[in-house]
């Protein structure tokens, strides 16, 4: 089984919490809203960042 980290088609802003669900066969809601706990309730919001650069670095899920 080769499965590749990839940004989702079902996507809010850019597709990395729906790929990081598809990934590991969560439901994508579930992510978002631990991922939005997690980026508020820790120091300076370092999330954001995360996601900006994850944004940017994952690939496409039709590239492959």
């Amino acid at each position: 089984m080769n499965k590749k980290l990839t940004k989702s088609t079902n996507k809010m802003i850019g597709g990395v919490c729906g790929g990081i669900a598809e990934y590991f066969d969560l439901d994508p809601t579930i992510i978002r809203v631990a991922y939005a706990c997690l980026t508020v309730f820790s120091a300076g919001f370092p999330g954001i960042i995360l996601y900006l650069i994850l944004a940017v670095v994952m690939p496409a899920k039709n590239q492959y």
